[in-house]
């Protein structure tokens, strides 16, 4: 077979000749699964497509201090947007699902932007979203929600911390169910990213999750405030009671999405059951 990665992409044309949606389903049948000693890779879009093949690569065929995929130079801005290091280091179970969730948001999020933290957390995702949107004309803007007092005040600690006050001023957190954040973002805004980080808090109380039925809600409003070239960034966990069917209920949202509208695709470990999956749902 000759050189196992050879030129994976070989025919795919050029990100600037086609429009995303073509491209990134070209590359996906070109590279769709990555096998490794230790991890198996799933990139997969629109479950209704059905004309997807796998490949896999033997990973001691594979020296990933020279070997690099050929997604910078061609990729378009979604995939451009995903650091080599960061994918193919996440491909060898080296990143987490969270630093492959931000570099995608990089190849989206505008300085000056609205973006939606659906999920607040710990405030990891809301900082990163500030540092993308601003910029000297103060216009960007983060909503965060979640419904923990101890999230809301651990990401307020976070951006105390982290930010300045110019900085500070473009965030505006909400005690909401992400069901409801219609109901605080500004109809005028142009929303660019509503991100979802679903399961527990992490060193909190992990009895309190997210649950499939406030998570479809939360999808659902995401996917009518969400502007043109936007994205949905869905980080779901499913190793803890309800985690699995929530998944279930994200990757159902996803499929039934129309696919004139929507490019949908997640990455998933086959052989870690309990790793998060990375759902991106993109608006064309």
């Amino acid at each position: 077979m000759g050189d196992p990665l050879g030129d994976p992409l070989g025919d795919v044309e050029p990100a600037t000749a086609i429009s995303f949606e073509r491209w990134l389903f070209q590359t996906i049948r070109k590279v769709k699964c990555i096998s490794t000693s230790s991890s198996s890779f799933l990139l997969q879009t629109n479950p209704r497509k059905k004309d997807f093949f796998t490949k896999s690569i033997d990973h001691n065929q594979i020296d990933a201090s020279t070997t690099t995929l050929p997604f910078a130079k061609d990729a378009p801005p979604l995939l451009l947007g995903v650091e080599e290091d960061i994918m193919m280091e996440y491909m060898f179970g080296k990143r987490r699902a969270t630093e492959v969730a931000h570099s995608v948001w990089k190849s989206v999020v505008q300085q000056g932007d609205a973006l939606v933290d659906a999920t607040c957390g710990n405030g990891y995702d809301t900082l990163a979203m500030v540092k993308m949107v601003a910029n000297k004309s103060q216009t960007g803007r983060v909503y965060a929600m979640d419904v923990q007092k101890i999230a809301l005040d651990n990401t307020l600690s976070l951006l105390d911390q982290s930010l300045n006050q110019d900085e500070k001023e473009l965030v505006t957190l909400f005690a909401i169910c992400h069901s409801k954040m219609e109901e605080v973002v500004p109809r005028d805004n142009t929303v660019r990213l509503v991100a979802f980080n679903l399961g527990y808090l992490p060193g909190g109380d992990k009895t309190i999750i997210t649950n499939s039925e406030t998570t479809l809600l939360g999808l659902e409003a995401a996917e009518r405030i969400v502007a043109s070239g936007g994205l949905i960034s869905i980080v779901v966990y499913v190793g803890h009671p309800g985690g699995r069917e929530e998944f279930e209920t994200v990757e159902a949202f996803a499929a039934g999405l129309p696919v004139e509208k929507w490019t949908c695709c997640k990455l998933q470990m086959l052989n870690r059951p309990l790793a998060p999956v990375l759902v991106f749902l993109s608006r064309r």
